[in-house]
């Protein structure tokens, strides 16, 4: 499988896409939850609600997958992302390091998603000091 420097992880309870690319080339990795995610019952705000509880061993299969990338953008369009955040930084410090932003983004097509995260490290590699 081919890696590039820099990734997107799109992630939610149920499955992982990442998307390694470069200017030219992208390549797609998908990830899914092998069992049913359970659902947790919380009071938030006196409210009752209903929220996916965490699966580390997915987010660990995820982290896996990354391996040898230079940089790493998260999204996802709920709290899942926030998750497999916490967990690199518990587990996996190396890849935390590597992790540019978070962002929130619903449920994108790989090519709109690829668009993104173009535009997103666009953005991000301008800002950088340049070398002469």
């Amino acid at each position: 499988m081919p890696k590039h420097f820099h990734a997107v992880v799109w992630i939610d309870h149920h499955e992982a896409r990442i998307l390694d690319f470069n200017a030219d080339d992208a390549h797609a990795t998908a990830v899914t939850l092998g069992h049913a995610a359970s659902r947790g019952h919380s009071k938030l705000g006196g409210r009752s609600s209903w929220r996916a509880s965490e699966d580390t061993g997915f987010f660990d299969e995820v982290a896996g997958k990354l391996d040898g990338l230079g940089e790493i953008l998260i999204v996802g369009p709920a709290n899942a992302k926030l998750g497999f955040l916490k967990r690199l930084q518990a587990k996996h410090a190396p890849l935390a390091d590597k992790v540019v932003g978070v962002e929130t983004v619903d449920h994108p097509s790989d090519g709109e998603l690829l668009k993104f995260a173009r535009a997103y490290f666009g953005k991000a590699d301008r800002m950088l000091p340049q070398i002469d």
